[in-house]
């Protein structure tokens, strides 16, 4: 594609990467197929291709409004096209780059601004978000139904966490809406882990990511978030005590695992951000690399008398954010489970970040299609591996919705 950015920002090291990323793409079409919101839309603005000609309209100076933020917001920036993209075009990082401008540019109505502020200023912070979800949950009781659909259930408490005693060591991030909304997830990691000999910490004072700020356009506030994260686990990384960071929210996963390209423009922190780049894992990577003393820790007897049918969704953050497909389905197989067959498994179910509160319509189709898609083979459960798809999904099902990882340590517990 060819391209003449326009002066205030062709000089500029986002300009220089907005115009690679513009001239890698061929415009052929083949991320039509698996755009979610085009398959919905049918409208080629709705679509990567037709977003790239908006953002490039845009970064080559040509006025933009009101109407290319519509289509910019309803992207879910699952990245599927990235996946499909036989050119290697960035998506993601296009995206961000031209809504970090288009913010500067075109003013959004007074409700919009207070709801996006609210989201970033509430969601991160996980003392105020913690208070409101058990304050909400306290009222639950007594609201009418429309209202009950939008609050969380009261989780089951965490249980408990092992002993640090062991020689290799890892960290976890605790995150921000996690604790309050899955509080086992992690505990269930780390008792996991505990079985492996991997002792699992967590670090003071690291907390959100810092996508969800990013994402909604305040990115130096989302980079706050990760330089922070940064001096929380810098300690650990120093005296080379831990052996990775674990992930075990597929969402935070594909920014932690990004932070070395986000700051590599910050003097003081690129160097830093490159490093906890290179330990991020997904708590899938660590379970496969070994796989072998998970299987021999696997009770045989009673993994094959209870084959679970299991159904898997794989966030778009991790098979097309982090680029990991199958990982998990190997190692639910290994554990005993029944893996069903998804269809369209490629496509988003609709949670996205905050994209289920500013898009609900949209985001709700998306859901009812993922969850025919995922009980179209009538499984006992459904797994997933990100706590937004997982109360996502869980809003609109009966059917058990967990964190994959709760599976593995239910079994394991049921195998000493």
């Amino acid at each position: 594609m060819q391209t003449k950015l326009a002066d205030f920002i062709k000089n500029s090291p986002q300009g220089q990467e907005a115009d690679a990323i513009l001239r890698s793409c061929v415009h052929c079409g083949f991320c039509l197929a698996t755009c979610p919101t085009y398959q919905i839309l049918g409208d080629e603005l709705d679509s990567p291709r037709g977003r790239i000609y908006l953002m490039k309209q845009m970064l080559e100076g040509q006025p933009v409004t009101q109407k290319t933020q519509l289509h910019l917001d309803r992207c879910l920036t699952c990245r599927a096209c990235e996946t499909t993209c036989p050119s290697g075009v960035r998506y993601g990082e296009l995206v961000d780059i031209s809504r970090d401008m288009l913010e500067k540019q075109v003013k959004r109505d007074a409700r919009s601004d207070v709801l996006r502020y609210m989201l970033r200023k509430i969601l991160p912070n996980a003392l105020v978000f913690n208070l409101l979800v058990k304050t909400g949950q306290a009222v639950r009781p007594f609201l009418p139904v429309r209202f009950k659909k939008t609050i969380p259930v009261k989780p089951e408490p965490a249980k408990k966490w092992p002993v640090a005693n062991h020689v290799r060591k890892m960290l976890v991030l605790d995150g921000c809406v996690q604790p309050a909304l899955a509080p086992n997830i992690n505990a269930a990691t780390a008792r996991v882990l505990d079985n492996l000999g991997i002792s699992l910490i967590k670090g003071d004072n690291a907390g959100c990511c810092g996508a969800v700020a990013f994402h909604l356009n305040a990115q130096e506030e989302g980079l706050d978030y990760m330089r922070r994260n940064i001096d929380a686990w810098w300690s650990w990384i120093e005296r080379e005590k831990i052996e990775a960071i674990v992930v075990t929210a597929s969402g935070c996963g594909v920014t932690v695992k990004e932070y070395g390209h986000l700051l590599r423009h910050d003097p003081a922190y690129a160097g830093k951000a490159a490093r906890i780049s290179a330990l991020a894992k997904d708590i899938s990577e660590i379970l496969l690399a070994e796989l072998e003393n998970i299987e021999r820790l696997m009770n045989k007897q009673n993994t094959n008398s209870d084959k679970t049918k299991l159904s898997f969704h794989s966030p778009c953050t991790l098979q097309h954010g982090m680029k990991i497909r199958g990982v998990v389905e190997k190692i639910l197989i290994a554990a005993g489970f029944d893996l069903t067959v998804v269809p369209n498994a490629h496509l988003c179910c609709g949670s996205a970040g905050t994209y289920s509160i500013l898009q609900p319509e949209l985001s709700q189709q998306l859901l009812k299609n993922k969850l025919t898609a995922l009980e179209s083979d009538k499984p006992d459960r459904i797994a997933t591996a990100n706590i937004g798809c997982l109360m996502h999904l869980q809003g609109g099902t009966a059917t058990s919705v967990k964190h994959w990882i709760e599976l593995i340590d239910e079994r394991l517990a049921c195998s000493e």
